[in-house]
């Protein structure tokens, strides 16, 4: 399938732009396109080209560098519906706008508007944990390692390698608490080997390819803290911090494989018959009472996800820090979503009998993908655990 004009208008301007609107455009590029994306373990040229031409990979990105410039609730409800059309669609592209409104945030002015503005206008994708080397050297660094889970790798221009500083002599180098200093860096793909080994069950299309990064070099400008909590520029969307934009771009994710299994199974047993029903199994009302409790669920974790981030999105915009209780709903948000989406997603795959056993399957994707989904490490039920010190003592003495 081809793209036969442009989703943005020319001469229009990216500021009057209804980013949702193009979003439910893209999506249906993206449907078209789901299984032939399966197929190919990696997102297909037009649904690129649509992400391209609407502008919705940059959403995140300052619009004086030609972003959108977006509030975090506006882009997570463009991921879900992305994530809608096709978890794996959804996830890589989560990847990349997430990883960019990182770099744009935290990195330096420099270096971030030389990679998100003209002629350059970068993807990113890979891996930001600290688990390669980088040599420091005059003017940066020299950074070497293996990495994994590069989602979205096929289509981005620069790959994301997190390291931990050594000097010239291979030690360690140390920040003021004593700790290794760790940073991020992002290097153009061609300084990239990728090992083509994403063979998987779920989140097929994602092509979150390993990859390995031989000595070369980046320079300072291209790198940033990994670990910073403090961002270079002023949106308050940068406040959320790394963890508040990377990790909580999972839960939107979540809510349209969430979203897409309602659907698809209330179409399923609109004519499904089986033994034992007097009609089809979606008249029936042991279906009917399934449906709604797992429709509430859906509907009260989308409630909470978009309630807790645009507080704290809001309580920055104010000029107010974002407060320790507000950073644990966020993670409590991002982690309770997995929990909810892979609930609903089960209890359509048992509605819909062999509807999703049959490749390929618009539901069938969604159950490998959600399933897949919840093993990410960064919304581990420990997250739960984590968060709890923060939100339990507002319930405590309150009749005091």
């Amino acid at each position: 399938m081809t793209i036969t004009a442009p989703l943005v208008e020319e001469n229009s301007s990216f500021s009057d732009v209804d980013y949702l609107a193009r979003a439910r455009d893209v999506a249906r590029v993206v449907e078209s396109e789901a299984d032939a994306i399966e197929s190919a373990a990696t997102i297909t040229e037009p649904v690129v080209d649509a992400l391209t031409e609407s502008n919705l990979f940059w959403m995140l990105i300052p619009t004086e560098w030609g972003g959108g410039g977006l509030d975090i609730v506006t882009a997570f409800r463009i991921i879900q519906e992305i994530s809608r059309a096709d978890g794996s669609t959804g996830w890589a592209f989560m990847a990349n706008t997430c990883s960019m409104a990182v770099a744009a945030g935290f990195m330096t002015d420099a270096g971030a508007g030389e990679l998100f503005t003209e002629p350059t206008r970068a993807i990113t994708a890979g891996m930001v944990v600290p688990t390669g080397r980088g040599v420091r050297v005059d003017g940066g660094y020299r950074v070497s390692g293996r990495f994994q889970f590069a989602s979205g790798s096929a289509h981005a221009t620069h790959i994301g390698a997190g390291f931990v500083v050594h000097d010239e002599a291979g030690n360690p180098v140390l920040d003021a608490a004593g700790q290794p200093e760790c940073r991020i860096s992002f290097l153009p793909r061609e300084q990239v080997e990728f090992l083509g080994n994403w063979t998987v069950m779920g989140m097929v299309g994602t092509g979150s390819y390993d990859y390995v990064v031989d000595d070369q070099f980046v320079p300072e400008r291209h790198t940033m803290e990994t670990f910073s909590t403090v961002p270079v520029r002023p949106e308050p969307v940068y406040q959320l911090g790394l963890l508040g934009i990377g990790v909580g771009g999972h839960a939107p994710v979540a809510l349209g494989l969430a979203e897409r299994a309602l659907q698809e199974i209330a179409d399923i047993t609109a004519s499904k018959m089986r033994p034992g029903y007097d009609g089809p199994v979606g008249e029936s009302d042991l279906f009917r009472l399934d449906f709604v409790r797992n429709e509430a669920l859906f509907r009260a974790a989308s409630a909470y996800v978009y309630e807790v981030y645009g507080d704290a999105e809001a309580t920055a915009a104010a000029g107010r820090p974002i407060t320790d209780a507000q950073r644990a709903r966020m993670r409590q948000a991002a982690t309770w979503s997995q929990e909810v989406a892979a609930s609903v997603v089960d209890f359509a795959h048992r509605w819909a009998g062999s509807a999703t056993v049959r490749t390929p399957s618009a539901l069938g994707r969604c159950v490998r993908d959600a399933a897949v989904a919840t093993q990410h490490a960064l919304i581990d039920r420990m997250t739960l655990v984590e968060a709890a010190p923060a939100i339990v003592p507002a319930y405590r003495n309150r009749g005091a």
